[in-house]
């Protein structure tokens, strides 16, 4: 089984796809990972390289393929990236694609509390990013990737447990 949760920064999808990877026996595969990476070999903050990608579209193209590599050659994992349903979809790759959603102001505390960083200056750096985000994939594919439409499962985790989240994903997808 190949799952794939999709959703903006702070929605719980890497928390979210490392509980289900391990309760379904499954691997589990970032996305945001693989760019963090990216991002530390190029000699970058998160936030240069994001602005890097804006003007250079291979950075993003390079990330895509390989997260598309990983899709075709793994069968059973979960994926979790911000186009992991996306990218499945539209390269005809079998998997439940989940979509993850909190209100902004959830999801910057979220992140604030895990970064230990001041709210303010958390949601300037979220919405930095996200604009950032939105522009590229706009231009590069086309897509808002906040449009959920396309995803077999939407949830809002605004007032779940990263456990609950995870419980509702197996029982969609018919695992006890």
């Amino acid at each position: 089984m190949r799952v794939t949760i999709s959703g903006p920064i702070g929605s719980g999808k890497t928390t979210v796809g490392k509980i289900l990877a391990d309760r379904m026996g499954l691997g589990f595969f970032s996305g945001g990972q693989i760019f963090r990476e990216s991002a530390r070999q190029a000699g970058m903050s998160l936030e240069q390289y994001g602005k890097s990608a804006e003007n250079n579209p291979d950075i993003d193209r390079r990330q895509d393929d390989l997260q598309i590599e990983v899709l075709r050659n793994n069968d059973n994992m979960v994926f979790e990236s911000r186009l992991a349903g996306w990218l499945a979809g539209t390269n005809d790759i079998r998997a439940v694609k989940v979509y993850l959603d909190a209100p902004r102001d959830v999801r910057i505390r979220r992140v604030s509390g895990r970064e230990g960083s001041d709210f303010q200056k958390e949601m300037e750096e979220m919405k930095r990013r996200e604009d950032s985000e939105v522009a590229r994939y706009r231009k590069y594919y086309g897509i808002d990737f906040r449009n959920w439409q396309g995803y077999d499962l939407r949830i809002d985790t605004s007032n779940m447990t990263a456990d609950e989240v995870s419980n509702r994903i197996m029982e969609f997808c018919n695992v006890r």
